[in-house]
């Protein structure tokens, strides 16, 4: 019989972790969750749309989120049914995603950026009986998109729509007072709503209840598929890890149709009796800077790309953010000095750094709040309660702390797969329901994660691995550079070659020549970049992630190059 020291010894030097648990994971389903928040604290602030004019306690969102809920089924859907949803950020949004996830709904968030090829294929691959779409934002028209995609419409009986390529769409619900034809109004499903009750069905937390479209840089978009349990939880913990209480009121500028709108603003909130505070439909600094102010924001979330803008916005030192504590930022690296900053000049003390993938709901490494300053701004904290994480070498096997690798999860939070595509699922989740990421890290000897890129994103240089993130860290650190995104571009010599794509920061010139005699003897002579490209702006997707593959689709045309073919 081995002792109890023996049956749990695992080598310290290896590269494993698992997230110590600080409360028991939640068994309930979102709506149970909500429902729970609404009974607690019913007078409480919930939400608030300041470019709706709209301030609900709990209470008054509960009865928004049942009309509407009763509504769907008045249309005749059930638990199961797939709903998407395309749309920018507003108060419908909130109330889809709630009045679905109690009718047991599978919630299908659509990128609002996405054109009418991009829908058809993200509502036939799920089979969408019904789409709640806005009407317009900026220069999306969606009407008339969804008339291009389907002209049928506006001549058919809206809620009993057939449609040839789109057999399984039944019914459009539009963002409006008003209905286009064929569509039905928003409003006039919550109106409708009162006529009918939310079923008794019971439902599970291990139900699927949400899918979300990978942005993938090839092929066409996976749906990765999610439960209440997945996405419930995963919210709860990194709430607990921020610190929320229902005393909080979080900022979210970043977008709903994504995990971190979705999952780690809203269902943090909601899980804690938190106050959701939406500044605009998209972001905007000016409107984030606003909303702190006027509502007292206690919590700020952001990807890197924000949180610079916020900071770099000419009127920020005129605004009061004293309120401001803690918050979340996570979605892509960011500079050491960015962190700083946000801490130092945003007065965002508590602030939590983070890491993940939609396919893991998404976090799976948070920095905690009383990190110290250097632990919190050079990694992505430790593994959530619950989560196992390892990182592995080519072959699969465990390396050494310290060592690159692949980083895997496996824990509550990985995926159900990948809608309708059983062999995609099986090329990232193994047998032993490990979801290998993708992404290269260390684990140190405290078990704190360092995230150091894509194996996508690696450069290999005549024979050598180049991590961009190493080489974008040191170029923050001049004074001139705002951002810098590094990629690797073809070269007939050396099979890669490195560039850089910079944005100076305001009053501030530079050269190519400046940037490379800064790089000369700070860092190897292959990590500094052949090609310096000077940019106002980077292409990003529009949850504020950076495109590299554009980039680098630029520079190939640019410079004339040619793909190296490998056997």
């Amino acid at each position: 019989m081995c002792s109890a020291a023996s049956a749990i010894d695992v080598p310290v030097a290896h590269s494993y972790v698992s997230g110590t648990p600080t409360y028991p994971l939640l068994g309930m389903t979102i709506g149970e969750s909500f429902d729970q928040a609404v009974r607690k604290n019913p007078d409480g602030l919930a939400l608030v749309m300041r470019s709706q004019g709209i301030r609900w306690t709990y209470a008054q969102l509960a009865e928004q989120v049942d009309r509407f809920a009763c509504g769907l089924v008045s249309l005749g859907l059930n638990a199961g049914d797939r709903v998407g949803i395309w749309s920018p950020n507003n108060v419908e949004w909130v109330i889809t995603q709630f009045a679905t996830a109690k009718l047991g709904l599978i919630l299908v968030c659509i990128n609002p950026a996405y054109r009418p090829e991009e829908l058809k294929y993200a509502l036939k691959k799920v089979g969408c009986s019904a789409l709640v779409t806005a009407t317009q934002f900026k220069s999306s028209h969606y009407i008339e998109m969804l008339y291009q995609m389907a002209p049928a419409i506006s001549t058919q009986t809206p809620g009993d729509l057939k449609l040839k390529d789109l057999p399984d769409l039944h019914t459009i619900i539009q963002i409006n007072q008003l209905a286009s034809p064929g569509f039905i109004s928003f409003d006039s499903v919550s109106e409708r709503g009162q006529f009918f009750s939310i079923p008794t069905v019971k439902l599970k937390f291990d139900d699927a209840i949400n899918i979300q479209f990978t942005s993938g840089t090839t092929g066409s978009p996976k749906g990765a598929t999610l439960s209440h349990h997945n996405i419930l939880n995963n919210g709860y913990f990194c709430g607990q890890g921020m610190g929320l209480t229902a005393k909080d009121k979080l900022c979210i500028p970043v977008p709903f149709y994504h995990c971190f709108g979705l999952v780690l603003s809203n269902l943090a909130c909601i899980s804690h009796g938190a106050a959701m505070i939406i500044p605009s439909e998209s972001f905007d600094a000016l409107s984030v800077l606003e909303a702190i102010q006027a509502e007292h924001c206690t919590a700020l979330h952001g990807v890197p790309t924000m949180f610079i803008s916020i900071l770099e916005h000419p009127d920020f030192h005129t605004f009061d953010l004293s309120s401001l504590r803690t918050g979340m930022m996570a979605g892509a690296p960011c500079p050491m000095d960015v962190m700083r900053r946000i801490i130092s000049d945003l007065g965002m003390t508590e602030i939590t750094f983070a890491y993940g993938m939609t396919e893991t709901s998404p976090i799976s490494f948070q920095t905690s709040r009383d990190d110290v300053l250097e632990r919190r701004v050079s990694t992505v904290g430790s593994a959530l309660p619950h989560i196992e994480a390892k990182v592995v070498d080519d072959v699969g096997n465990i390396v050494p702390r310290g060592v690159p690798g692949q980083i895997c999860i496996r824990g509550y939070s990985v995926m159900l797969g990948y809608w309708g595509d059983a062999e995609k699922t099986s090329e990232v989740l193994d047998a032993n329901g490990w979801m290998h990421t993708g992404d290269i890290a260390t684990l140190d000897s405290n078990g704190y994660c360092n995230i150091t890129g894509r194996i996508k994103d690696m450069v290999i240089r005549g024979g050598e691995n180049i991590y961009p993130k190493e080489i974008e860290e040191f170029l923050s650190g001049h004074p001139a550079i705002g951002e810098v995104q590094v990629f690797g571009v073809p070269d007939s010599k050396f099979g890669e070659e490195i560039c850089a794509w910079v944005r100076l920061k305001e009053d501030y010139t530079l050269d190519e020549e400046a940037v490379k005699i800064f790089c000369r003897g700070s860092i190897a002579h292959y990590k500094i970049p052949r090609y310096i490209r000077f940019v106002s702006a980077f292409p990003m997707t529009v949850s504020g992630k950076v495109q590299k593959f554009s980039m680098r689709e630029v520079m190939i045309n640019e410079l004339g190059l040619s793909e190296i073919k490998t056997a």
